[in-house]
Parts: structure tokens; C-alpha cells; sequence
């Protein structure tokens, strides 16, 4: 027996998220189909953590107990042989026993890509958040500062959730512009169900004058979602890489 470690790169859009589901195409029903074909097997593969339908995937983390004589490092290349084209294993490796892809991560990182112009791209209409109004870079940028460190996420978290626990530490927060594309990029130890599009959200509302980037301590001691800005769309965000 083996414990085989994926890092996995996908285009979300033509799927309902990563999590298995009835009735929905799925990354994560893709993969296990793909790996039964290579090797014979079927399996359940472990995802370090859940992205929502049009959600896309850089550096997502998954593993797998196996019973295959591939070497760890070429089950990436069988797998791949029935893989759609947008989805691919570009890492994989044999790892200990014990590894398990979501409970011994320590971190994950996000980026959000926010397209800011008058005219709306239609090739990045599935890659980025649409903004037509001119946004305020500065004000947006003083915000995100606020975020960093440890603090009750509660008013940043969608209903639908069960989490009880909603303290989070964020290590890392960034926001750059390239040409009409502004780039915010997350780092913390966790985060709770649509939290970073809430947070995205919540600074293009700063960005539009709706909101003032102070007001960040004062929602996020609230715990009230309701205080806080709208969810942004999924299509701009990726799981860049998972922290272990």
C-alpha cells in the first residue's frame, strides 16, 4: 500500500465545484474516473479543501491510498492520459503513510483577479471579476491591510455553513494592479465558506465609495454578515497553492 500526493491544476468553469456530488460534473469525480482507468482501482481521493462551482485551481492538494506498482512520481503522467483538457496532475509523489492532504495542511493561499475597465473582456469573461465603474486602487489597497492578523471572521462567512470556530489568522495580504486587471492575493491558516469573495467584495465596495476601509474593524467585530460587502463571483478566483 501507498499514499500518493497530487497537486492539481483545473479550469473550474465547466464544473459544479471539486467536491463529488449526484448530478453534477465534479473535479473531484474526474480525477477518481481518471485514476480508475490508469491503474484499475477504484478510490476516493482525499482533497485538502472544497472549491465552489467556476472556481479554478492552481496548486490544489489531494492524495490517495493505492495499491498500484507506479512509481509515485509517474502517476501524474498516467493519469493525465484521461484527464479532460482542463484538468491536469502536475505533481505527484509517494508520501507517508499518515500524510492526509486536508487535516496536516497549514495553510492555503488565494488569488482574486478583478478586471477593471469600461469595456468588458469577453476572453477573461470565465477568468476574472467584471468591474466597469472606476475603482478607488488606493482606498482598496488601505483596506486589506485590515484583514491581516487574527480575528473572528464570522461577518465574512456565507449561511449555509456549520462551523461553529470562525477565528481565522491571515499572515499575508496583497493588491496590485497590472494594466486594467487588479490582482489581490490571500495567505492565512484557513478561511470560511466564501470568505474571500466576501472580502473581494467587500473591497470593491470600498473601491466604489459604498464602504470606507476603516469600517473593516467595525464589521468584523460586528459577526453580522449583513455589514458586510457583497460576495464577488467565482470566476475570479483560484486556490494557488496549499501550505504544508
Amino acid at each position: 500500500m501507498k499514499n500518493i500526493k497530487l497537486t492539481i491544476e483545473y479550469d473550474g468553469t465547466n464544473y459544479s465545484g471539486w467536491q463529488r456530488q449526484p448530478n453534477a460534473n465534479t473535479i473531484q469525480e474526474e480525477i477518481e474516473k481518471a485514476i480508475a482507468n490508469a491503474i484499475g482501482e477504484k478510490i476516493t481521493i482525499i482533497g485538502a479543501g472544497r472549491t465552489d462551482s467556476g472556481v479554478h485551481g492552481k496548486g490544489q492538494v489531494a492524495n490517495f491510498i493505492t495499491d498500484s506498482s507506479i512509481p509515485g512520481t509517474k502517476f501524474k503522467y498516467a493519469i493525465n492520459r484521461y484527464l479532460p483538457e482542463d484538468i491536469a496532475i502536475i505533481e505527484s509523489k509517494e508520501v507517508e503513510k499518515s500524510f492526509h492532504s486536508r487535516y496536516d495542511a497549514l495553510g492555503k493561499k488565494y488569488k482574486y483577479l478583478i478586471y477593471n475597465a469600461p469595456i468588458k473582456s469577453p476572453l477573461l469573461r470565465n477568468y476574472t471579476y467584471y468591474v466597469p465603474y472606476k475603482l478607488d486602487f488606493e482606498k482598496m489597497n488601505e483596506a486589506k491591510d485590515y484583514f491581516i492578523g487574527k480575528h473572528d471572521f464570522a461577518a465574512f462567512m456565507a449561511s449555509g455553513s456549520n462551523i461553529e470556530d470562525t477565528v481565522r489568522s491571515i499572515y499575508y495580504a496583497s493588491l496590485n494592479t497590472y494594466n486594467n486587471i487588479i490582482v489581490f492575493e490571500i495567505y492565512g491558516d484557513g478561511f470560511l465558506y466564501n470568505m474571500v469573495r466576501i472580502i473581494v467584495g467587500t473591497l470593491v465596495d470600498i473601491g466604489i465609495g459604498k464602504i470606507s476601509p476603516h469600517d473593516i474593524i467595525n464589521i468584523l467585530k460586528s459577526r453580522d454578515r449583513k455589514s458586510a460587502g457583497h460576495t464577488a463571483p467565482p470566476e475570479g478566483l483560484y486556490l494557488e497553492k496549499v501550505c504544508y
